[in-house]
């Protein structure tokens, strides 16, 4: 396939594309609670699921440039049954990530009124809501920015941030500062003994979630079978170290009984801020986070919509789902999708705190997701056997590729496993309800995938 030389992405391009789309400062204040661990956690994780699925994504999307997306490379790995399922787990995936998302951006903003706020229900349920529906409005009425201001909104305010925090918790070290976790070489192991502890891989796993969506970009890539594991490598060595180090800057800083998952971040940046006398850059920081992930944010809330598009055109919901109004846009998916995003908000009110809403929240989600990866490691090591075109392949040949979906494999069903147990540092409310909660939870969710699959085999006999 010829490529245009204006079309191609440069190496350096190539490895901020791929950082832009993975780097998040949501998912520090969740792995900050498990201290000295979390090193391991996550060098484990890029392991046993940041490179596989950026390798096996990358050959899928090489197989498929024309037709990419889940849903092409599960159908042409297992049926389109197989690929339906895939794109419905990628979709309600999203739709239980939002109130996630949303709830950092609300807990976030509230050090502009009262940072009291964050642990406030009624608060995080009016101000998610508000959020998320005033985004919906804004895409019905066709008020979109463009996708490159958002991503550069969603770069400034994640890539600015962490490395700042990175700097100030390097100068807290330097001026002797007390830390609240020990760092050590037995500290940093976990204990096989106490499973609490590998409830860690929810959160870290989390912040390393959405690794395929780089394999788009591989049909416009110069000499792809060399550059584009290069740029894997590099870009990936950068989100680990920022995850890192910024997760380990909010836990060295401070006590875990007192991080907020919503507002972890803001937290750690107003001590730093006292302690060094920057106290007015408080607002300022707020701002950028707050802008940088709604940019983020935006990028998403569209994504969902035409995965749902595109499963009614395949006859997997009724067409009247895929009307579009004046606009062009899907308004009563995009409408279904906001309705449902508050109700899993106003979830908030059978839960004990704010912490153990955003906990369950992101375990059921990264358990959804990790079910979709399942099936697109498979259809990865399937696939090879075909006799397709492809640009890229993962080097090794068949026990190259084995080894690769094997490690991938690995990392997803230990993280759907330690989703059902709750976390030693938050209160979720008895155990057993908890497991339960994310055993239905999964259940739920994953059993209208199966209707849908039904309804057009129905649809096809009648």
């Amino acid at each position: 396939m010829n490529i245009s030389s204006r079309s191609k992405i440069s190496f350096f391009a190539l490895v901020l594309l791929i950082i832009s789309a993975i780097d998040s400062n949501r998912n520090l204040p969740a792995s900050a609670i498990f201290g000295a661990p979390l090193i391991f956690f996550f060098l484990f994780s890029s392991v046993f699921f940041l490179f596989p699925s950026a390798l096996v994504a990358a050959e899928l999307s090489a197989t498929f440039p024309e037709e990419g997306g889940i849903y092409h490379w599960v159908k042409a790995a297992f049926g389109e049954s197989f690929g339906m399922l895939a794109i419905w787990l990628q979709w309600i995936n999203t739709i239980v990530w939002y109130p996630t998302i949303l709830t950092f951006i609300a807990g976030t903003l509230s050090y502009l009124f009262d940072p009291t706020l964050m642990n406030h229900k009624i608060y995080m349920i009016c101000a998610t809501s508000t959020i998320f529906w005033g985004l919906t409005l804004a895409n019905l009425f066709g008020l979109r920015i463009s996708s490159t201001i958002n991503t550069m909104f969603a770069s400034i305010g994640t890539v600015f941030p962490m490395l700042f925090l990175i700097v100030l918790a390097s100068c807290w070290a330097a001026f002797g500062h007390p830390f609240q976790i020990e760092i050590s070489a037995k500290s940093i192991f976990p204990s096989l003994a106490n499973l609490d502890t590998w409830t860690a891989l929810q959160a870290v796993m989390g912040s390393f979630l959405g690794m395929e969506l780089s394999g788009v970009h591989i049909a416009h890539i110069p000499h792809p079978q060399k550059t584009f594991p290069k740029a894997i490598l590099l870009s990936s060595l950068y989100i680990l170290g920022t995850m890192l180090f910024g997760s380990l800057a909010i836990a060295v800083v401070l006590p875990v009984s007192q991080i907020n998952l919503a507002g972890g971040l803001m937290q750690v940046f107003d001590n730093f801020f006292q302690v060094f006398g920057l106290g007015f850059l408080v607002p300022c920081m707020t701002l950028l986070i707050v802008i940088g992930s709604i940019g983020g944010m935006i990028n998403w809330l569209i994504s969902p919509a035409k995965g749902l598009l595109q499963a009614a055109e395949y006859g997997f919901l009724p067409k009247v789902l895929a009307k579009t109004n004046r606009h062009g846009v899907a308004g009563r998916i995009l409408i279904g999708q906001a309705v449902l995003v508050t109700l899993f908000c106003f979830l908030l009110l059978f839960l004990p705190s704010v912490n153990a809403f955003y906990w369950f929240l992101t375990a059921l989600s990264n358990s959804l997701y990790m079910f979709m990866y399942v099936l697109m490691f498979l259809s990865g090591y399937r696939l090879r056997s075909k006799p397709l075109q492809r640009i890229f392949q993962i080097p090794g040949g068949r026990l190259g590729l084995a080894l690769v979906i094997l490690l991938g494999l690995i990392g997803s069903m230990l993280t759907i496993l330690f989703g059902f147990i709750p976390p030693e540092h938050i209160d979720v409310g008895s155990s057993s309800r908890y497991t339960l909660m994310i055993a239905a939870g999964n259940f739920l969710l994953i059993l209208p995938g199966l209707f849908l699959i039904l309804y057009k085999k129905r649809s096809m006999l009648g």
